[in-house]
């Protein structure tokens, strides 16, 4: 059976992998359309894809469009990764992910999509001395940080979920201390965080901590009219910056997802053009 003709809407041309057709998806998953024909699987229950994943891979494909080399930090079930994976469709990937649920999941995305060619998966903690070789170095690093320590927030009794939003294994410093180590020369960290002032001087520290220049940041706003929620942020080693530069960030225009009638607003429609979605 064709892929055409078995999955309604978005669909991935070609025969469907054996096993994988929707009649092997569990009750307790899904089978979503994620990038182009890529799809993801997700626990029905569990942590699902946000826009904030969206836009940490668009904005980090989009200024960085000629990776060859891509590494994704806390990768969950995938997000991040298939959709850089779908515009950098020559790039070879490795993501890191503590939780094996999350890393099951991202498994069975990578068969249904066809990279197993290209993109590796590792489970652990990408802290720890090993998940990483030292000479490893990427031309992309994408992450996309939980936002708060523990206890700053109604804590979600589900493992994923609640490992998504809370600081368990690594704060936004940490991030950006993978990040400085394993980018190639004139490689490109993109990461979103939290906006609010607090939060935005969490991300100026830690990329400050250890060398790394904010070349550039975006606030995203979602719902046209409110205050930024959150920004997208593209960081550089300082050392491959020339001088005059590695003081200097350049504050984007605001991205707004919704117009203040609740429909997509026409940025946000391009952005889902961009990662092959129709608006």
């Amino acid at each position: 059976m064709n892929a055409e003709t078995h999955f309604k809407g978005w669909a991935k041309p070609g025969p469907i992998p054996p096993g994988l057709g929707d009649e092997a998806v569990p009750a307790t998953e899904t089978l979503d359309a994620i990038s182009g024909h890529f799809r993801l699987f997700q626990l029905r229950n569990g942590h699902r894809f946000s826009t904030d994943d969206i836009l940490t891979a668009w904005y980090g494909t989009g200024w960085c469009p000629t990776a060859r080399t891509a590494l994704d930090l806390g990768s969950g079930i995938g997000t991040v990764g298939m959709i850089c994976a779908w515009r950098l469709p020559g790039a070879k990937f490795v993501t890191v992910e503590a939780q094996s649920e999350s890393v099951a999941l991202a498994q069975k995305s990578v068969r249904y999509n066809g990279l197993e060619d290209r993109y590796e998966i590792r489970e652990g903690d990408f802290r720890d001395p090993g998940i990483l070789r030292a000479d490893e170095k990427f031309d992309l690093i994408t992450g996309s940080p939980p936002y708060f320590a523990v206890g700053d927030g109604v804590e979600s009794e589900h493992p994923q979920k609640l490992a998504c939003r809370f600081e368990l294994r690594g704060t936004i410093a940490d991030y950006c201390a993978t990040a400085v180590k394993h980018l190639a020369p004139g490689g490109f960290f993109a990461c979103v965080f939290p906006h609010e002032p607090a939060q935005l001087a969490r991300v100026e520290a830690g990329a400050r901590a250890v060398g790394l220049v904010i070349v550039r940041k975006r606030p995203v706003v979602f719902r046209e009219g409110d205050p930024a929620l959150v920004g997208l942020f593209g960081m550089m080693r300082a050392e491959d910056l020339p001088e005059r530069f590695r003081g200097q960030t350049w504050t984007e225009p605001e991205l707004i997802i919704r117009t203040r009638d609740g429909k997509i607003h026409p940025e946000y429609s391009a952005v889902k053009l961009a990662i092959g979605f129709p608006p």
